[in-house]
């Protein structure tokens, strides 16, 4: 071989790593999602970001996870007491030490435990009291800092007696008034709430509003009209959903993106106070968790305060259990079982969030949860979603 037949043979294998070196940035740069290694193979189902690096997520057969470095590790927590058979669907995190887990199922099996110290260990806060009956759904706190940090929490159950059963808390969880009275919402014969990502109930201001599905979807939150204050009028107000609804259907999740505060002041000179108002946008998701693939029905949105709902135009592709909102890309997120979607026109249109190439195929699907930036989901699944995924 002479020196040219030698260069040349020398310059194809280097042009060759050159394009596969290229062709490895860019699926990299272009890659979704970041499978984390969460170590166990349960369906996880509640998942929350605390921020400065710490997530807190939990699951079925008592699972609890929390790491302290945006999920590099995930340590498994200690169990708490007798709670090895229970579904944790919920949890709310305060910092590295202390979180809040809320298990869903019938009875006395729908329970509130509290750890801080890490989850060493775990004290029981609260059971049912409507057990037999009953099955708590949902558990949300108030943002707040310093004291007021994960001192006010609502939850949310399933009704009884013709109520949806509803709590706050004002002391950290220690203690659970529930809502009597005036202050109670109704339910329709049939209507219950879809145990799906702890995300059916939203805190606005300090105030609930929550999402309905079984024999229909809807919208409720508290409106006081305090006009003739102190003589308030309370009552609860909210518009049908239109997404699929059934015994196995209706609206999952529910998320906003709050609009300026002047269009809460105009509504509040007409002396009406609720969580939401016009302006505000409100993205609901749903559908039925028995037939996935079926995308109608599955997203509507509401820009008048909850009263009114609109059916997005394109739709995601499925049922879809948890959506969010990420205000530095203005994007809403929303993931379900066969697949994840990204709308840019606050939910009136979505297109799929598709692996990129050298993803696993299946990178976008078996979601059950969001806490932006993170997700987890069947068999021990837990995600990052990459900032350059939800660029438009």
């Amino acid at each position: 071989m002479n020196d040219l037949e030698r260069g040349t043979a020398l310059r194809i294998p280097m042009r060759l790593l050159i394009f596969l070196f290229s062709v490895l940035f860019i699926h990299s740069a272009r890659a979704q999602w970041t499978i984390q290694q969460s170590h166990t193979n349960v369906d996880l189902r509640g998942i929350h970001n605390a921020g400065g690096g710490v997530v807190w997520a939990s699951g079925t057969q008592g699972t609890i996870l929390r790491t302290t470095d945006e999920g590099k590790t995930w340590q498994h927590c200690a169990i708490p007491p007798h709670a090895e058979k229970l579904d944790f669907q919920g949890i709310q995190a305060f910092d590295t030490n202390t979180a809040i887990v809320m298990s869903n199922g019938p009875g006395d099996q729908s329970r509130i435990y509290k750890t801080t110290d890490g989850c060493l260990t775990w004290n029981l806060l609260f059971t049912n009291p409507d057990a037999p009956k009953g099955s708590f759904k949902a558990i949300q706190f108030i943002p707040g800092t310093g004291r007021d940090k994960g001192r006010i929490g609502d939850l949310i159950g399933d009704p009884v007696a013709g109520h949806f059963a509803t709590f706050r808390t004002s002391d950290y969880g220690k203690s659970w008034n529930k809502s009597v009275g005036a202050w109670s919402t109704s339910a329709k014969r049939g209507e219950v709430l879809i145990a799906a990502s702890n995300s059916s109930l939203l805190e606005v201001h300090g105030w609930t509003l929550f999402v309905t599905g079984g024999a229909l979807s809807r919208s409720r939150t508290l409106e006081e009209h305090v006009k003739h204050d102190p003589s308030i009028t309370v009552t609860h107000v909210g518009g049908e959903i239109p997404v699929r609804h059934g015994v196995s259907a209706g609206a999952a999740s529910v998320a906003a993106h709050l609009g300026p505060d002047s269009v809460a002041n105009s509504d509040a000179a007409k002396y009406i106070v609720r969580a939401v108002h016009a302006g505000d946008v409100l993205v609901a998701v749903g559908g039925d968790y028995r037939q996935p693939d079926l995308s109608d029905g599955t997203c509507a949105v509401s820009i008048d305060g909850s009263l009114q709902w609109s059916a997005s135009q394109t739709p995601p592709r499925g049922y879809r259990s948890s959506v969010a909102y990420d205000a530095g890309s203005n994007a809403w997120i929303t993931v379900g079982p066969n697949g994840t979607d990204i709308s840019t026109d606050d939910g009136r249109n979505w297109r799929p969030l598709n692996p990129s190439p050298g993803e696993p195929a299946d990178a976008d699907k078996n979601w059950n949860a969001l806490s932006l930036p993170f997700a987890v989901g069947s068999d021990g699944r837990i995600g990052k979603l990459r900032t350059n995924a939800v660029k438009p």
